[in-house]
C-alpha cells in the first residue's frame, strides 16, 4: 500500500490505545511514533477507535472520530483521509455550486438560441447499476445502405463551472473523482455531479453533443453542438446484456436506437481489430457488497461484456473526433497520450512470455517504435486467446503485456494513443469526474464560437502534469482500497475454517517470495520464500522464476499452487500465506 509523503503538521490516521494511564494514538497505515494525547485531546473518541489526529500550537488532538478498525467501511474512510482526500468541499465551493444551479445558469440556458434542442430525440444512458453520475447518453438512427447517425451527448459541465470560479480551482486541485468500494471522493460537489450535470432520465439536461454520420466504420461527417437533451431511460450493463441475450425485451423508445448503436459498435470493434496495433486486453472489475454495519460480505467480478464494449467504442469514437477537430485548428488543449512502446521492452516481454510457456507471434529482429506497437497489439491477441483456451494466467499474462507499455498521460502535445491505435485522442466524455475533459470542453466550445473561456496554451503543460499526477494518486488509493476489502472478506471467510486450503495461481515472483491469487473470490497474498516447502529457493537471473537449489524446480507466474492463510492484516490489506503442497 503506497503512502504519500507527509509534513510535520499533516493530520495522521491513528488508532487510540491505552499505555498505562496515558491514551496514545498509533498510526494505522504509516510507520511512525506513537502520539501522546494530553488532557481532553481525545474528545469523544474511545480507546480502539480510528481517529484523525492533527497537530497545533497546543499539541496533538483528535480532530475527527472515523470508526472502528474491524469495520471495512470505516477503514476505507480512514484510508481516503490518510491519502489526503478531504471527504468534503470547502464552504465557498459548495456555495458557488448552489448558486450556479439555482440562480440563472440552468434555466436561461434552456432558452439559449445557440443551444440545439434535442429533447425529442430518443436518448438513453447505460452505466453500472450503482452509478450516480451519468456523464454520457446515446442516440442513434438507421439511415439505410449501411449508414447510421449517432449522437454522443456529454454533460455540459462548463455551463456550471466558471473558468474563473472556485469550482474550477477545486476541480483542478482534485483532478479526478476517486472511487473506492461503496464510496466516492467526487471532483465536483454532489449538487452538480449527482444532479444538475448528471444526465438523469426524464428531466431536461444541458449537454455537448457529437453528431456523427457513419458509413460502416467510416465517419463521413461530424458536427458539434451545445444542446438540451432529455434521456428516456437510465439503463444498466446487466440489463442491456440481458436484452442482447434475449432474456429481456427492449422497450420503446430506446429499443430501435439501441439496436442501431449495437450494430455501429460491432462495426467499430471489427475495424479497430483490423488496424492491428490496437490492444486486446480482457479484464474484470471487482465490486463488493456491504452489510448495514459496513462489513464486506461478498465480491462479484464484473466482466467486460458486449454492453460495456458498446459504450466504450462509441466514447472512443467521440473522443477521436473531438481530438481531430482541436488538432486541425491548433486549439490549446490536453491530449490523452500513450506513446509507442520501446522495442527493447517488447523484446523483453516476448522473452518473458516464452519462459512461461506462453505462445507469442514472431517479431522482427530489429523494430521501429511503430513495429513495436504493432507487435504488442498482436501479442495481446495471442495472449488473450491462450488465456481463454488454456485457462491459465488470466490474472498475470495480460498484465505482463500492459507492463511492457509506456504509461498514458495528459499532454498539450498530440503524440497519439498507441494502445488504441489512434493518431489523435483526448478525454472528452467524462467531464463530471475528470478535469482534462473540462479543459477539452472549453477548447471545443471556444473553437465553435459558443464560449469565450478558451484555454491558454501557457497553462496546458502544468494542467497536464497535475492531471496525470492526480490520476496516479487516485489509482493508488483505489488499488489499496481493493486490497483492504479483499482482506476483510477473507477474514470473514476464515471464521468458518481458518485452516482451509485454497487453490491458487502464482502471479509474480521476487527475491523474497511469490505473490499468489487464490480462492474463487480472487484473494491475493504473499508467500514468503521461507514458507515454500521442498527446497531452498532463489530468484533466477531473468527474475521470472524462483528456482530450487537442489531440485532445479521452478515456481513461475501462471503455475498452480495450494496455499493456506498464515496471517491477515485487514486494515492494511496484507495477507501472508504458506504453501501446503504443490498444485
Amino acid at each position: 500500500m503506497s503512502r504519500r509523503p507527509r509534513g510535520p503538521l499533516d493530520p495522521v490516521v491513528c488508532v487510540l490505545s491505552k499505555r498505562g494511564r496515558l491514551v496514545v494514538a498509533e498510526p494505522l497505515f504509516n510507520s511512525g511514533d506513537r502520539i501522546s494525547l494530553p488532557g481532553r485531546a481525545q474528545g469523544e473518541a474511545r480507546v480502539g477507535d480510528i481517529v484523525l489526529v492533527g497537530g497545533g500550537k497546543r499539541g496533538a488532538r483528535v480532530v475527527r472520530r472515523i470508526g472502528r478498525p474491524n469495520v471495512a467501511r470505516d477503514v476505507l474512510e480512514a484510508l481516503m483521509l490518510d491519502q489526503g482526500l478531504r471527504r468534503s468541499f470547502p464552504r465557498r465551493v459548495e456555495e458557488e455550486a448552489s448558486e450556479v444551479v439555482t440562480n440563472g445558469i440552468r434555466a436561461p440556458s434552456l432558452q439559449d438560441g445557440g443551444r440545439r434542442d434535442l429533447r425529442e430525440l430518443p436518448t438513453f444512458t447505460i452505466d453500472p447499476i450503482d452509478a450516480r453520475d451519468f456523464d454520457d447518453a446515446i442516440s442513434a438512427e438507421d439511415l439505410g445502405g449501411g449508414r447510421a447517425r449517432v449522437w454522443v451527448h456529454i454533460a455540459d459541465v462548463t455551463a456550471f463551472v466558471r473558468a474563473d470560479g472556485v469550482l474550477e480551482l477545486e476541480a483542478f486541485r482534485r483532478g479526478t473523482s476517486v472511487y473506492v468500494p461503496g464510496a466516492v471522493e467526487p471532483m465536483l460537489p454532489q449538487a452538480l455531479s449527482n444532479d444538475a450535470c448528471s444526465l438523469r432520465p426524464h428531466v431536461d439536461r444541458l449537454a455537448v453533443t457529437v453528431e456523427m454520420e457513419l458509413h460502416g466504420s467510416d465517419v463521413r461527417s461530424v458536427a458539434f453542438h451545445r444542446s438540451v437533451i432529455r434521456s428516456d431511460a437510465r439503463l444498466n450493463y446487466d440489463q442491456i446484456d440481458d436484452v442482447f441475450a434475449g432474456r429481456e425485451r427492449a422497450e420503446d423508445p430506446w429499443a430501435t436506437p439501441l439496436a442501431v448503436a449495437r450494430a455501429v459498435a460491432a462495426t467499430l470493434h471489427d475495424a479497430r481489430r483490423a488496424r492491428g496495433s490496437a490492444l486486446e486486453v480482457e479484464s474484470s472489475e471487482p465490486s463488493f457488497e456491504f452489510d448495514e454495519r459496513g462489513d464486506a460480505i461478498a465480491v462479484h467480478h464484473d466482466e467486460q461484456t458486449e454492453a460495456h464494449r458498446l459504450i466504450e467504442h462509441l466514447m472512443i469514437l467521440a473522443n477521436e473526433q473531438v481530438a481531430e477537430f482541436l488538432a486541425e485548428r491548433k486549439v490549446p488543449t490536453l491530449y490523452r497520450v500513450h506513446e509507442r512502446p520501446d522495442p527493447r521492452s517488447v523484446e523483453a516481454l516476448v522473452a518473458k512470455l516464452e519462459s512461461l510457456d506462453v505462445p507469442t507471434p514472431p517479431i522482427p529482429e530489429t523494430m521501429t517504435p511503430q513495429q513495436a506497437a504493432d507487435a504488442v497489439g498482436e501479442i495481446s491477441r495471442v495472449v488473450a486467446a491462450y488465456v481463454r483456451n488454456a485457462g491459465r494466467g488470466a490474472s498475470i499474462f495480460p498484465a505482463l503485456v500492459l507492463r511492457a507499455l509506456k504509461k498514458a498521460y495528459y499532454s498539450p502535445e498530440n503524440l497519439g494513443h498507441a494502445g488504441l491505435a489512434s493518431p489523435r485522442y483526448c478525454h472528452f466524455t467524462s467531464p463530471i469526474r475528470r478535469y482534462p475533459d473540462i479543459v477539452v470542453h472549453r477548447g471545443l466550445l471556444a473553437a465553435l464560437g459558443v464560449d469565450n473561456a478558451r484555454p491558454h496554451a501557457a497553462e496546458m503543460e502544468e494542467a497536464g502534469a497535475a492531471a496525470s499526477a492526480a490520476e496516479r494518486r487516485a489509482l493508488d488509493v483505489e488499488r489499496s482500497a481493493l486490497d483492504v476489502c479483499f482482506a476483510f472478506l477473507l477474514e470473514r471467510r476464515l471464521r468458518e475454517d481458518y485452516d482451509q486450503e485454497f487453490a491458487g495461481e502464482i502471479t509474480g515472483v521476487i527475491g523474497a517470495g511469490a505473490f499468489v491469487r487464490f480462492g474463487e473470490e480472487g484473494f491475493e497474498g504473499f508467500l514468503p520464500r521461507r514458507r515454500i516447502r521442498g527446497d531452498r529457493w532463489r530468484l533466477n537471473e531473468a527474475e521470472t522464476a524462483l528456482m530450487g537449489e537442489h531440485t532445479g524446480r521452478a515456481m513461475r507466474p501462471g503455475d498452480p499452487i495450494q496455499v493456506q492463510v498464515d496471517r491477515v492484516d485487514a486494515p492494511r490489506g496484507r495477507v501472508d500465506l504458506y504453501m501446503v503442497t504443490d498444485g
